[in-house]
Order: structure tokens, then sequence, then C-alpha cells
């Protein structure tokens, strides 16, 4: 068998592999129909209709902004990597420092990410206009093009880093490279998972730890009881660029610790408080970061190993200027492909994460019994981080990665229903 349908073949039997998980992984039923039926999900009891209506317009004003990105992003995307400019480029920011092949790479990727980021840069700051008129952002505009800056130098900083050791492993092992490059790519993927919480975040917040009282008992009992304690209860700085509320658990062992930001504190009662920690407490004991993360491994062990493939068909080659896979005219090439299979991936991907959050959401009402609780709580996070209550269901289908809060608070209400019941 040829090394190019040795890709292939690898490809299909981890993406058949990877639908089985899928299939089986997920919470696709978490409660027993109640008696009556299910509650419906209506958008006008999550909020007032004033307020129903400032999300949607919210919503109607970011989404076309959303989508321009996305296109624009794509556009530059396959300019760069399907048409011989992109290896002009590769070549061209690589002249200075001597124009050898590792330069190549980390200049050329680098110049690959910050031309898209550049060409998406006035639809981001129209965004943050947006967000600024609404309320959302607090950011003045220094501390938005510092964030641009810090983001967009990480994500080419570990693209370049990947790609070299990707383009070496072509040239050490022509024939069988894409084996090499899926496994350390499954591997990428779970040491940045557990690196991000440690090396990324604070990258853009400060954190302190909660300050002992009430609230930090009860969230710490709340952890013990789920099975899942936590190192520390810390408070993320988060007023300084929104007023949206949140909370999440990150980290894992040792590292485990609670964050949630100012403005919850600020605007939550200490019941909403531990019902959004319950939430995401529910997704530790569940196990979703580590299950998304050998998910993620999964598909990008399949990704490379489909690239492999890809790469190794002549007249694509030829169209992106380059003359070989290990060349490094390939990395526009290859970020586009990275970027196509991205936009694939995301309808499944928020399939899943929709229905694991409902399991997070069902576990949180297990862990505080206050379904009352939780509903103001949806309802309060609606009002304070616009989000729509009713987005149109294609847009939801695509991009949400969460349950509507009228799905969520429909969900509160069955739970409730059959605790009565019972």
């Amino acid at each position: 068998m040829s090394p190019r349908r040795a890709a292939l073949l690898a490809a299909v039997v981890l993406g058949g592999v990877l639908v089985v998980v899928l299939a089986v992984v997920p919470p696709w039923t978490l409660l027993a129909e109640p008696a009556g039926g299910r509650t419906p999900a209506d958008p006008s009891t999550v909020l007032p209709p004033e307020a129903l209506a400032r999300a949607e317009a919210f919503a109607a004003a970011l989404r076309p902004a959303s989508l321009t990105s996305l296109v624009l992003g794509l556009a530059v995307s396959a300019v760069l990597g399907l048409t011989p400019l992109g290896a002009r480029l590769v070549r061209a920011v690589a002249r200075p420092a001597g124009g050898g092949p590792t330069a190549q790479v980390l200049l050329g990727t680098a110049a690959v990410v910050v031309a898209g980021r550049l060409a998406t840069l006035p639809v981001s700051a129209y965004a943050e206009v947006v967000r600024h008129r609404y309320g959302l952002s607090t950011r003045g505009w220094g501390l938005w093009l510092r964030d641009v800056a810090v983001s967009t130098a990480i994500g080419a900083a570990v693209t370049a880093l990947a790609l070299l050791g990707f383009l070496w492993l072509v040239r050490r092992a022509p024939r069988t490279w894409w084996a090499w490059a899926a496994g350390v790519a499954a591997g990428l993927v779970v040491v940045g998972s557990f690196l991000y919480p440690v090396v990324v975040e604070p990258a853009f917040n400060r954190f302190q730890p909660l300050p002992a009282g009430e609230l930090r008992t009860r969230l710490l009992d709340l952890a013990a009881e789920n099975g899942t304690p936590v190192q520390d209860v810390l408070v993320s700085d988060a007023s300084r660029r929104t007023t949206a509320l949140n909370a999440y658990v990150s980290g894992f062992g040792s590292t485990r610790r609670v964050v949630v930001y100012d403005t919850t504190l600020d605007r939550l009662p200490e019941d909403g408080v531990a019902s959004i920690v319950a939430h995401e407490l529910g997704h530790v004991v569940h196990r979703d970061v580590l299950t998304g993360t050998l998910i993620g491994a999964l598909g990008a062990a399949a990704a490379v190993a489909l690239s492999g493939w890809l790469l190794s068909w002549t007249p694509l080659l030829r169209r992106a200027g380059a003359t070989s896979p290990g060349d490094p005219a390939v990395v526009p090439l290859v970020l586009l492909l990275l970027s196509v299979g991205g936009l694939l991936g995301t309808p499944v991907q928020n399939l899943v994460s929709r229905q694991v959050e409902a399991r997070a959401d069902l576990r949180a009402l297990e862990l505080t019994g206050d379904a009352r609780a939780f509903v103001e709580m949806q309802r309060q996070l609606s009002t304070s981080n616009l989000s729509d209550p009713d987005p149109p269901t294609a847009w939801h289908w695509f991009f949400g990665s969460h349950p509507t809060a009228a799905q969520r608070i429909a969900f509160a209400e069955d739970w409730q229903r059959l605790q009565d019941a019972g």
C-alpha cells in the first residue's frame, strides 16, 4: 500500500472511531419525561420584554460582524494557501534572517497568522464598539489592543513551533511522517489542555483568593460533596474587560481551582454563585475537560492523517507554490487546512457541547437542590451577558455551544416537577 493510501485509510479509521466515541460518550438522554410532557422553552419566560428586545438587538448587531470576520479570515487563508502568494510571503519574511528553512517556518507562520488577524481587525474593532454600546465591554482601547496583540502572539508562537516540528518530521520520515505527526498532534492537545490554566490564563487576568467567609466555605463544601475537592477559590479581575458574569473550574489535580469573576460576586446572590459554580463542578465530576481533551486529541490525529493524504497530492502542492510536503512554502496551505477543518467540525463539536452543558446543569440542580436559584441565575446571566434566549435555529445549531437560556430554564422546571412527583 502506498503511503498516501495508508494515510487516507488511517484517517478513515480514526474518523470512524471518533464517530463511535461521539455517539457513545455524550449524554443524549438526561431526564425522564415529566407527567404532562416537557416544559416548552419559551423565551418570554427568561427576560422581560424590554430586556429581551435589548438582547435580541445586541445579537443582531454582532452576528454580521462574526460572519464577516469568519469569511474574511477564510478568504485570506485561502488566498495565501492556494496561490503562490503565500509561498512568496514565507520566503520574503525569512530573507532578512538568512532565508533558511527554520526561519521560513517560524517567520512565515507568524506572517500568515498576523496577516489573517490584520484582515479581521477592523471587524473586531466594530464588534468591540457594539459591546461598548450595549455596556458589555469595559475595556479601553489600549487594553483591547494589548489583548489582541497578546492573543495573536501566543497563537502565532505556538502554531509556528508546532509547524516547525511538523515539517521536521516530514523531512526525517518522508513516507510515514503523517503517522508520527498524528501522534504528536494528539499529545500536544493533551499537553495544551494541562498548560492552559497555568500559562495562558495569567496572561489576561489577575487572580486573588476569595476571602475567608461563608461563601468560600460553601463553595469548597460543594466541591467536596461533588467528590472533586479544589485547592483554592480565586477571584478573577474580569471587570477590567467586561460586565459579563461567569465562573469556571480550571486545572487538574493539584492545580484545580474554582475561579469566579468579580462581576459575578458583585451582582449575584450567594445562592446564584453557588448554582453557577455547581454547574462548573458538574463538568469536573463527569471529567468533561478530560473527555473533551481526549476527543480533541483523536480528532487532531485523524485530521493530521488526512493531511498526509492531501499534502501528497501534487496538484494541490503545485497550486500552493510548494515542491513537497516538507517545503516551508507549504505553511500557508497547512494553516488553510486547519481553518477549514476547524470550521467543518464546529457544528459537531457544539452539538456535543450542548449535551455536556445540559448534563452539568443537571449536576448543579442535584448538588444544590435549588431549581429556583438556578432559574434566577440563568435570568441574571442572560440579562448581564446579553444572551439571546431565542437565536435563529440555524445559527444556534452551528455556533451554539450551550443550550439557550429558555431551554435551560425549561430543563430546570422539568427537573423540579420530577422531584415534586417523586
